[in-house]
């Protein structure tokens, strides 16, 4: 299964006001993975995202998904492969109805009319969301915002699932309700937080960020209660995992 594998070979990127977002950074995420991206703001953790389905392209080294390169002529394939549900769900819902959002991928990727139908429901059951198909995004919570933005992505029935800050802004109820919906996708799974709780609970490994550089890669447990380390990265160990004299 390849095609749920995403490497980076040495990868580098600086935006065009010359800021180092990443330096060399190398890994590899192979099938069925959970893997946490975790740093403090500026580490460079949405970079990262963005450089896995060619929101942008690598100043230098190589992003593989697969055995396909992620370059400008693959962007339509990289993309079927690797589906990605950014940080602010306003930024991916803006269509008149959830329905419309939903179906926005799949009739983009060529899918017949009743195969599109069918992955829309497929993909908001799978959120709990089907009853607000007919609704218009701008009307929903927080929480069904987020529930809808991943199920858009869903519903192009992505290999590999990347996530940025998938909690951020919800509340306990909904922050459940999304950790329960992530456990039950097996597919490969990365997911970007400050929520080092949740990636406790969702990913076995995590991979570490610092000033654009891959500080540690392991299990998650490991790594996160390490307090020399989380100090070193510029944060603080899970909040459950604290004592609770750190807990102020």
């Amino acid at each position: 299964m390849s095609h749920h594998i995403i490497e980076f070979k040495g990868v580098s990127f600086s935006y065009p006001d010359g800021t180092e977002a990443l330096r060399d950074v190398s890994f590899r995420i192979t099938h069925g993975e959970s893997v946490g991206i975790v740093g403090p703001n500026g580490a460079g953790k949405t970079t990262l995202i963005m450089l896995m389905n060619g929101l942008v392209l690598p100043t230098s080294g190589e992003v593989m998904v697969g055995e396909v390169p992620v370059t400008k002529k693959t962007l339509s394939r990289i993309r079927q492969k690797v589906g990605v549900v950014m940080q602010n769900p306003d930024d991916q819902l803006f269509m008149p109805t959830v329905e419309e959002d939903v179906s926005f991928g799949p009739i983009n990727m060529g899918l017949p009319e009743e195969t599109v139908r069918q992955r829309v429901d497929e993909a908001l059951r799978k959120v709990g969301c089907l009853h607000l198909k007919e609704r218009p995004p701008h009307r929903l919570s927080g929480g069904q915002k987020k529930a809808v933005a991943i199920a858009g992505v869903l519903a192009m029935n992505p290999d590999i699932l990347v996530m940025d800050e998938p909690s951020a802004g919800l509340d306990p109820r909904a922050r459940r309700s999304l950790i329960d919906l992530l456990k039950g996708f097996h597919h490969s799974k990365i997911i970007a937080s400050h929520d080092l709780d949740l990636v406790l609970e969702l990913c076995p490994r995590c991979i570490v960020l610092n000033q654009g550089r891959l500080l540690a890669d392991g299990n998650s447990e490991k790594l996160l209660l390490d307090e020399e380390l989380m100090k070193d990265a510029g944060l603080e160990l899970p909040l459950f995992h604290k004592k609770p004299q750190q807990i102020k």
